[in-house]
């Protein structure tokens, strides 16, 4: 049977609570696999596996149970290695790596933060900043809509603005942000998104972090930033020793976490 891993930490932290389960109906035994100096927390891996709610609740349990001894390299919701042996291969095989991951981490949570324009807003700064463009929507209200190329021409100028207005929010964001994290992963770009970055912050200083987002929220009310943590640090883990069920990528790269 395959193997289901949840997360990579040092073999001397303690022994796991007596009886915990982790993912599958009803709740699959969890066990410790070790390398000399790491250990990998695995159970079984279900045959159904889904990305259930109660499943993905189950996988975060059981990251918070062995996070709370001390620090814990997080694998993503659907890591599975062929079997145990192969975990154990690749802990001995990346043990170096592990060890300088465990120590980086140690004391760390990420934040992930998705910034987009909130569109009458950004609408309204845009003409604000450019008097070429209200001159011209001036003109056209003047002229009851104006000619179809005007209405073009005005529309082509604001589509150029707001996209000009992105790519200047992004390095804003990312200047008032990243002096306030020990280091960045920037997420894939989707539709939507001016930013989707993630940040490793020390647990102990979150509070500086998260005055900095709000501070964005005050500075730049045309931009809607959503903060979603304090989370494992997914983004900052790889390779993982196992690969999610039905990908050919590495364990830390994909998932839901």
């Amino acid at each position: 049977m395959s193997t289901y891993v949840y997360g990579i930490r040092a073999s001397s932290h303690p022994s796991l609570p007596e009886g915990m389960g982790g993912v599958g109906n009803p709740p699959l035994p969890l066990r410790v696999l070790k390398a000399g100096d790491l250990a990998a927390v695995v159970s079984d891996a279900p045959e159904d596996l889904r990305p259930k709610r109660r499943e993905l609740l189950a996988h975060q349990n059981v990251l918070a149970e062995i996070g709370a001894a001390g620090a814990v390299l997080p694998m993503r919701f659907g890591s599975v290695a062929p079997d145990d042996d192969a975990v154990v291969h690749v802990l001995t095989e990346r043990a170096d790596h592990y060890k300088e991951r465990l120590r980086a981490l140690d004391g760390r949570v990420e934040y992930n933060v998705k910034a987009n324009h909130v569109e009458e807003a950004v609408l309204h700064h845009v003409m604000a900043g450019n008097p070429e463009i209200r001159a011209l929507a001036e003109s056209n209200r003047q002229a009851d809509g104006g000619s179809y190329d005007d209405k073009l021409r005005l529309g082509e100028m604001v589509a150029a603005a707001v996209k000009a207005q992105e790519a200047e929010d992004a390095l804003v964001l990312q200047r008032a942000l990243d002096p306030a994290a020990d280091a960045v992963s920037v997420g894939p770009e989707s539709t939507g998104w001016l930013g989707n970055v993630s940040y490793l912050v020390e647990r102990a200083t979150a509070e500086n972090f998260l005055a900095a987002v709000e501070q964005v929220r005050t500075d730049m009310p045309h931009l809607e930033v959503r903060l979603n943590g304090p989370l494992p640090p997914y983004s900052f883990v790889e390779p993982g020793p196992a690969e999610p069920a039905g990908t050919t990528a590495g364990g830390a790269d994909a998932g839901a976490g």
